[in-house]
C-alpha cells in the first residue's frame, strides 16, 4: 500500500484522505503567534512563512474522509467527524481531490472538535432555499445526539413551529448507533464496527473498524483501550489490522484523556498492526524530525509507524 499525495488520483480505487491530523485547538497554536516566545516556536512560526498546503505541521481538527469506490464505478464519500475547522478543510482538500459531496457522516463523539462544523455541511449539499433536498445521514450515539440537540436545535428540528420562517440549514438524517463492537452498521454501503474506548475515565468515545479486504481502525480520541475492543483489533486475538490510525496528543509526558507518544507506541506494541499512522498532534511535534525518530522505532520494533499530515491520501482496497 503506497501513499499518494499532491493531488494524484486513482479513480478505480478507494482511498483515505486525512482532512485533519491536529488537536482540538489545531496547529499553529494561536498563543505561539500572538505571544511569541524568544526564540519563537519553530513549528507554529512556519505557518507565517509556509503555505498550509505545503506545511505538514499545519494541522486542522482530526477528520478522515473515506473515498469508498464500489464495484459499479460509483464513489461514496464518508466523513468521520466534522470539527471546528471543517470549512477550511473543504476549501483546501475537497477542491484538491475533487470531492463533490459528502454522502454520510460518522461521529466519534460530541466534543467541539468533532461536531462544531455540522452547520457547514450545507456548503457541500445541493442548494435549496426551501431545504428541499435529501438529508445526509449522520451516525452517532444517543449520548452524542442529546448533546447535538442542545448545540444545534435547528439542525434537529423536524417541523417548523407556528409562525417560524424557513431558513436554509444543513439537512441531516440522524441515525443512532451503539457503543458495542457487536452492533455494526452500514454507511453508504460500507460496514463499520464501533470500537468503544475510554477518552478519560468518565467518558466513552468511539473508534471504528472498517474494510473487508484491508482492515482499518480509526481511533482518534483515546486514553485507555477496553478489553472487548482489543479483542477486535489485536494481532494476539487473530484480528491483526492492516492499518491503525491512532491518537497521540503530546510528544512528551502524558495526558488524562489522550494517549501521548510514549503511550501510543506502547499501544502499537500491544495491538501490533501491520502499519500505523498517528493523528491528533499538538505543536510539540515537528513532522519531519519526529518521523525520522519513528523510522528508527519502526525498524527496531517491526511495526511501520509515521505521523500523518493534513492532505495525506492513502489508496486502499476496501
Amino acid at each position: 500500500m503506497a501513499a499518494a499525495e499532491n493531488g494524484s488520483t486513482q479513480p478505480q480505487q478507494s482511498a483515505l484522505i486525512f482532512l485533519g491530523t491536529g488537536c482540538s485547538s489545531a496547529v499553529p497554536n494561536a498563543l505561539c503567534l500572538i505571544r511569541a516566545s524568544n526564540p519563537p516556536c519553530t513549528v507554529c512560526s512556519q505557518s507565517l512563512t509556509v503555505p498550509p498546503e505545503d506545511n505538514p505541521n499545519y494541522r486542522c481538527n482530526t477528520s478522515l474522509l473515506i473515498d469508498y469506490y464500489k464495484d459499479n464505478d460509483e464513489h461514496k464519500y464518508i466523513l468521520i467527524d466534522v470539527g471546528k475547522t471543517f470549512r477550511e478543510q473543504v476549501l483546501r482538500w475537497f477542491t484538491r481531490y475533487r470531492i463533490p459531496q459528502v454522502d454520510s457522516i460518522i461521529l466519534t463523539h460530541e466534543h467541539a472538535d468533532a461536531t462544531l462544523g455540522l452547520d457547514d455541511i450545507r456548503a457541500v449539499q445541493p442548494f435549496s432555499p426551501t431545504n428541499d433536498i435529501d438529508p445526509t445521514p449522520v451516525y452517532l450515539t444517543q449520548y452524542s445526539m442529546d448533546s447535538i440537540v442542545q448545540k444545534f436545535p435547528y439542525l434537529v428540528q423536524k417541523k417548523l413551529k407556528e409562525g417560524q420562517e424557513i431558513r436554509r440549514v444543513a439537512q441531516l438524517d440522524w441515525q443512532i448507533i451503539e457503543n458495542d463492537c457487536e452492533k455494526s452498521f452500514v454507511a453508504s454501503g460500507l460496514e463499520f464496527v464501533p470500537l468503544p474506548v475510554m477518552h478519560g475515565e468518565d467518558y466513552v468515545c468511539l473508534g471504528f473498524l472498517f474494510g473487508k479486504k484491508f482492515r482499518i481502525a480509526y481511533i482518534s480520541d483515546v486514553s485507555r483501550f477496553l478489553p472487548t475492543t482489543v479483542s477486535y483489533i489485536s494481532k494476539d486475538s487473530g484480528q491483526q489490522l492492516d492499518l491503525l490510525i491512532l491518537d497521540t496528543l503530546y510528544k512528551n509526558g502524558s495526558h488524562n484523556v489522550h494517549l501521548c507518544l510514549t503511550q501510543s507506541l506502547e499501544a502499537l506494541k500491544m495491538l501490533c498492526p501491520k502499519r500505523a499512522l498517528l493523528i491528533g498532534m499538538t505543536h510539540e511535534f515537528d513532522h519531519h524530525k519526529d518521523n525520522e525518530f519513528l523510522v528508527e522505532w519502526s525498524r527496531r520494533e517491526g511495526i511501520a509507524v509515521q505521523l500523518a499530515h493534513d492532505g495525506l491520501k492513502v489508496p486502499v482496497n476496501l
